[in-house]
C-alpha cells in the first residue's frame, strides 16, 4: 500500500460512501467522499487523488462518464468502478475507456482492499519504468528471455560471465522452463554468435541413427549409405552445439559422445580419419543427471565433462513475479500474429494466472494466452477469456469416475497405484489423439520415442 495515499470514494448511497470511507480511513488511506458525479467531476479538477472509486449507477450520470472525466483531468489516477449491475460488456467498456478493474456488488472487505492495494502498487511501478526508461526494459528482458525475477537476473549475470568462454554448460530444469532460449542467449552473447547455433534434440533421434546424426558417415558404411555426410558436430565447427535431453542418450552413444566432447575429435561411421572440430557445447536436461549416474543410465565421466558450469532454469511456479510480465509479452506477441487488439488483463484474470502453478510451466501459459487471444471476443483479457477454470478442474478432479482427492492421504493410499493410474491414462490419450502414431504421441507428452516405448511396456499397454 503506499503511504497516504489518496482515495476519492463517489457512491450516490450514504450508507455505503460512510462505509467505504471507514473501512479505507482503518487502512491508512486519505477519503474524500462525493455523492454525485458533478460533485466527483469538481473535486478531479481542484485537486489530486491516487485512485477514484467510483459507482456505475450514479444519481445524475454513470460512473464511466466520471471515467472519462479522471482521465481527462489526470490520467494517473487509478480508476475502480463498482457496481450491482455487473456484465461483461460494461466491464469491457470500463477498461477500455482507461479503469483499472471493475468489482460487482456485493463485494468482499478483503478483496476489495487488495485490489485497491494491487491498483496503487502497480501506479508506483508504472511511476517508475517512466523515471528508469530503458533501464527496466533491459531488467526486464535478455534476449529471447523475459523476466526480472532474482533467479532470472542471476541467470543473466551467469550469461554474460560465461558466454566468452569455451567451457561446457549444463542447464537443468523442468519440461517448458525455457532451457534452450538461455543456450540461445550464451551463444548470441559469445564471439561465436555469428557461427552455427545447432540445435540436437537427443530425445528425438532413434538410437540406430544417433552416431550417423550426430557424426556423420561414409558411403556404403551402412544400408541407404549411398553418399558421405557431414554430421551435426562437424557442421556447427567454429559454432555452438546445443545438446538438448541430453539424458536421453543411450550409454552406447555416450562412449562414443565422451570423446567428442573432451577432444573435440571423432570419426564418422565407416570413417578411419578422425574429424577435429572447434565448438563449445551446451547440454540441457530435465533429468537429475546425478541419479542418473547413481543409477548406472548416465557415464559419471560425461556427466562431469559437460557439467562443468550448470545454469538451473526455475519452474514458474518459484518466480511468480515475472508470471504479469510474461503474460502481456505472449500477449502482445500473438494479438500481433492474430491482427487482434487485445491490450491488457483484468486484475482478476491475472489473480486467476497467479492462483495456478503451471505444471508445464512457461510452455502451458504460452500456449493458454495463444489459445485465448484466439478464442477471445473482447479486447481485454477477462477471467472468462482463460480456458484455465477447466485446465484447474481437470487437474484437481483426475479423470474420468475417479476423483484423485489429497484429503484420502490421511486414511492412506497407494501412491504407486495412482502414479501408474495416472501414466496409464495419459499415454492412452496421447497414442488416440496421434492416431497411434508413437512418434507424435512423445512429441504430444513431450517425452522421447525411448521413453514412450518403455513406458508403454512397463504398463503393458497395447502397441
Amino acid at each position: 500500500m503506499i503511504s497516504m495515499s489518496h482515495i476519492l470514494v463517489v457512491d450516490d448511497e450514504l450508507s455505503m460512501r460512510e462505509v467505504l470511507e471507514y473501512m479505507l480511513n482503518k487502512e491508512g488511506y486519505q477519503v474524500t467522499c462525493a455523492e454525485n458525479g458533478v460533485s466527483a467531476i469538481g473535486l478531479l479538477e481542484k485537486q489530486h487523488f491516487d485512485l477514484l472509486l467510483c459507482d456505475i449507477k450514479l444519481g445524475d450520470m454513470s460512473g464511466l462518464e466520471v471515467l472519462r472525466a479522471s482521465k481527462k483531468t489526470n490520467p494517473t489516477t487509478v480508476v475502480i468502478l463498482i457496481s450491482a449491475y455487473a456484465s461483461t460488456e460494461t466491464a469491457v467498456e470500463a477498461m477500455n475507456v482507461g479503469a483499472y478493474d471493475y468489482v460487482p456488488k456485493p463485494f468482499d472487505k478483503d478483496e476489495l482492499l487488495q485490489t485497491i492495494s494491487k491498483a496503487l502498487d502497480l501506479k508506483t511501478i508504472e511511476h517508475e519504468k517512466e523515471m528508469l526508461g530503458d533501464q527496466v526494459k533491459e531488467n526486464l528482458h535478455f534476449g529471447l528471455l523475459v523476466g526480472s525475477s532474482p533467479p532470472m537476473q542471476h541467470i543473466y549475470k551467469l550469461i554474460q560471465q560465461v558466454a566468452d568462454t569455451k567451457t561446457n554448460v549444463l542447464i537443468t530444469g523442468e519440461s517448458g522452463t525455457g532451457k534452450e532460449l538461455i543456450a540461445q542467449a550464451i551463444h548470441q552473447e559469445s564471439d561465436r554468435s555469428d557461427r552455427p547455433f545447432v540445435v540436437i534434440n537427443c530425445g528425438g533421434i532413434p538410437e540406430t541413427l544417433m552416431e550417423s546424426e550426430l557424426f556423420g558417415h561414409k558411403r556404403g558404411s551402412f544400408t541407404g549409405a549411398t553418399q558421405d555426410k557431414k554430421g551435426l558436430f562437424e557442421l556447427g565447427h567454429k559454432g555452438t552445439i546445443f545438446l538438448d535431453e541430453i539424458g536421453e542418450v543411450s550409454l552406447p552413444i555416450q562412449v562414443k559422445l565422451l570423446r567428442a566432447v573432451q577432444e573435440k575429435v571423432f570419426k564418422p561411421v565407416g570413417g578411419s580419419d578422425d574429424v577435429t572440430v572447434d565448438i563449445r557445447i551446451i547440454s540441457a536436461t530435465n533429468k537429475n543427471l546425478e541419479k542418473e549416474v547413481i543409477a548406472g543410465n548416465f557415464r559419471e565421466d560425461l556427466f562431469y565433462r559437460l557439467n562443468v558450469i550448470e545454469v538451473r532454469v526455475p519452474p514458474l511456479r518459484e518466480r511468480k513475479t515475472d508470471l504479469r510480465t510474461l503474460a502481456q509479452h505472449f500477449l502482445e506477441k500473438y494479438t500481433k500474429e492474430m491482427g487482434k487488439e487485445i491490450t491488457k488483463f483484468s486484475s482478476y484474470a491475472i489473480d486467476l494466472l497467479n492462483k495456478y502453478d503451471f505444471p508445464g510451466n512457461i510452455r502451458e501459459l504460452e500456449n493458454l494466452l495463444e489459445r485465448s487471444v484466439a478464442l477471445s471476443s473482447t479486447n481485454i483479457i477477462l477471467p472468462d477469456s482463460l480456458a484455465l477454470s477447466v485446465h484447474k478442474r481437470r487437474w484437481i478432479e483426475g479423470f474420468g469416475d475417479r476423483r484423485f482427492d489429497l484429503d484420502d492421504v490421511s486414511r492412506g493410499v497407494s501412491l504407486d497405484t495412482i502414479l501408474e493410474e495416472i501414466e496409464r491414462r495419459y499415454l492412452k490419450k496421447a497414442l488416440d489423439c496421434s492416431n497411434g502414431s508413437k512418434n507424435n504421441a512423445a512429441k504430444l507428452l513431450d517425452i522421447s520415442f525411448r521413453s514412450l516405448r518403455y513406458r508403454l511396456d512397463k504398463l503393458n499397454i497395447e502397441k
